[in-house]
């Protein structure tokens, strides 16, 4: 099968992120099928771009880079960027496919106007459509960013996803319960798939260690008993760590120390507030390698992840995050208000409201006060329910009956 994913942000461990559209190829690649990559040459969420535009092999993947205006924000200049990827692909897609001839052909983008493109090469080729949908857009600028819904953007971005519902052979869906949306919008019966995201088994089988002042630290606080709680991720509002920070602060005559690895937007202010408030049993730490970070998480006793209240996760979530500490087999706290509960269908932790930080400290509390097996069945609960169901290459294969699926019909 020669499969098309079009996906404005695509990366690679060579570039950074996005990971998936990489991670996905390679799997269907070791399958014996074709993938083909067309991306833009810039991307807010890599850490480096592509020096050359046009083709280009990546472990075996081939992608092609179009050429699209760099930009800082979520501005005009992104908003062009999307139109300059779309409108180049729609008009020259030959130059850009060479000779390569779709099976199927997957609109990928986070944003949905790749639709239009993907479909008119579909059709060029007798290819089938499928709409891979990471976040719902236009309701999460909507919800998020507080964008009315006649704004000029929403409007266009609108228009666009129902095209994407109406005109699409399948939908693959990151968010397990947004079939009933979809539906509203034109999403016939039966054409809805969940493919979540997942881990990378790479980076656990040959781990990195961690740097040693790091090592040292962990030694030290674990020598005189003490729990250590860790989060690791971005340092966002959205994460909602002063909750975390606070609960954890408060129990430093528990003997329970935190620690936050990483970096963002909100680390300088969360370190003032930590130090606003004396709290000593607090660590925040710089990022490490990628792959040093199954090392770091294994070191933990338990692990945090949180998110903001937002009405758009009533459509359920998947962050890669939770799925990195259940393969690190430790204890987790979920506080996350979301339409699935990943610790839940798990049984590897405790759930917890998101930003009650009375319910965080004795979520915290109940699991340092477990015993050692106890905390070691959660982990491999976890552990067992990610190798199941969460793996790449699981994910790929699933992915792939769902395109053998869509070519039977």
């Amino acid at each position: 099968m020669n499969i098309l994913l079009i996906n404005h942000y695509a990366g690679s461990p060579r570039y950074g992120m996005e990971f998936r559209p990489y991670y996905l190829s390679r799997e269907w690649n070791k399958q014996g099928h074709n993938t083909l990559i067309v991306a833009a040459n810039f991307s807010h969420l890599r850490r480096q771009q592509p020096e050359k535009l046009g083709f280009e092999s990546i472990d075996g993947i081939t992608y092609c880079w179009i050429k699209t205006l760099k930009y800082k924000s979520n501005g005009v200049r992104r908003f062009l960027s999307m139109l300059q990827f779309v409108t180049k692909l729609w008009f020259n897609n030959k130059k850009y496919l060479n000779d390569f001839k779709p099976d199927v052909v997957i609109a990928s983008s986070t944003y949905p106007l790749d639709i239009y493109p993907a479909k008119k090469i579909a059709k060029h080729y007798g290819a089938k459509l499928i709409y891979e949908v990471h976040d719902l857009w236009p309701l999460s600028p909507m919800e998020l960013g507080g964008y009315s819904k006649w704004h000029p953007f929403i409007l266009i971005m609108q228009t666009a996803e129902d095209y994407c519902y109406k005109h699409c052979d399948a939908v693959v869906s990151l968010l397990p319960k947004a079939e009933d949306y979809m539906s509203t919008r034109g999403l016939a019966k039966g054409k809805f798939f969940y493919v979540p995201n997942g881990v990378v088994l790479d980076d656990w089988e040959k781990p990195e260690a961690i740097p040693n002042e790091y090592q040292s630290l962990i030694k030290s606080l674990k020598s005189s008993g003490t729990f250590l709680v860790a989060y690791a991720g971005s340092h966002g509002i959205a994460n909602s760590l002063y909750s975390i920070i606070d609960a954890v602060g408060w129990l430093s005559k528990e003997n329970i120390h935190l620690f936050l690895l990483g970096t963002g937007n909100e680390k300088e202010n969360l370190i003032k507030y930590v130090k606003s408030k004396n709290y000593i049993n607090i660590t925040f730490l710089n990022p490490i390698n990628k792959l040093a970070v199954p090392t770091f998480l294994k070191e933990m006793d338990l692990l945090y992840i949180g998110l903001q209240k937002q009405s758009l996760f009533r459509f359920g979530i998947s962050p890669n995050k939770i799925f990195d500490y259940m393969m690190a087999s430790k204890p987790i706290i979920q506080a996350i208000d979301a339409g699935n509960n990943l610790v839940k269908e798990a049984n590897c932790g405790i759930y917890v409201e998101p930003d009650n930080i009375d319910e965080i400290k004795e979520g915290i509390l109940n699991i340092a006060n477990m015993s050692e097996e106890e905390r070691s069945n959660l982990g491999k609960n976890g552990y067992n329910f990610v190798m199941e169901n969460h793996t790449y290459n699981v994910l790929g294969r699933n992915f792939i009956n769902v395109l053998e699926k869509i070519l039977s019909e």
